[in-house]
């Protein structure tokens, strides 16, 4: 089988119009992976695990989740779409597109898509999640608050990007991603006292 050269991917990628629909899974899921180990951190401190290998364990674990689930949803959901709308379209043309460069754009959107919503949330919940990579060499406590400030960092600049995206007002967008992370810490501190 042979490749596709890069020149053939870029045509697949306008014929596809991928980049709008890869932009807007990233930042959605790498949203969802912050928010998702966020909560993983606040649980975890407030719940008194003070071993940084229980963190890894249970951030990377999360971490993989989200990433299979991200994946498989929206492989299996961008497949079912596109292959509707090339059957309308085979419909309409009264031919077969399967083998044509929009039977291939298709197919080369279902993947890359699946690719950004798989690994955007995985790669946000590790980079919050790093910290405890260094085991007993920093303390556990300092571990918990520099975890804190990557995945706010991380919200910080998801909400910029998105604010860049709109052409709207870039640090309101980032403060508004934060405020969902205080939320997420606020509830996760109301659970800790009541437990």
């Amino acid at each position: 089988m042979k490749l596709p050269s890069i020149r053939t991917l870029r045509k697949y990628h306008r014929i596809a119009r991928v980049g709008e629909i890869a932009r807007r899974y990233f930042a959605m899921n790498a949203f969802d992976g912050v928010l998702t180990i966020l909560g993983v951190l606040v649980g975890s401190f407030f719940g008194q695990v003070r071993d940084a290998g229980a963190v890894v364990t249970l951030g990377i674990a999360a971490s993989f989740a989200m990433g299979v689930s991200g994946f498989y949803g929206a492989y299996m959901t961008e497949k079912a779409e596109r292959s509707r709308s090339l059957a309308e379209l085979e419909e309409s043309t009264l031919s077969n597109l399967r083998d044509t460069d929009i039977g291939h754009a298709s197919t080369y959107a279902t993947i890359v898509v699946s690719l950004v919503d798989g690994f955007s949330p995985f790669a946000a919940a590790v980079i919050a999640v790093a910290p405890f990579f260094f085991g007993e060499a920093i303390p556990i406590e300092t571990a918990f608050y520099a975890a804190f400030a990557l995945a706010f960092t991380e919200l910080f600049a998801l909400g910029m990007y998105l604010g860049a995206i709109s052409r709207d007002r870039m640090v309101l967008s980032g403060i508004k991603m934060v405020t969902a992370g205080l939320v997420c810490v606020a509830m996760g501190y109301a659970l800790g006292a009541t437990a």
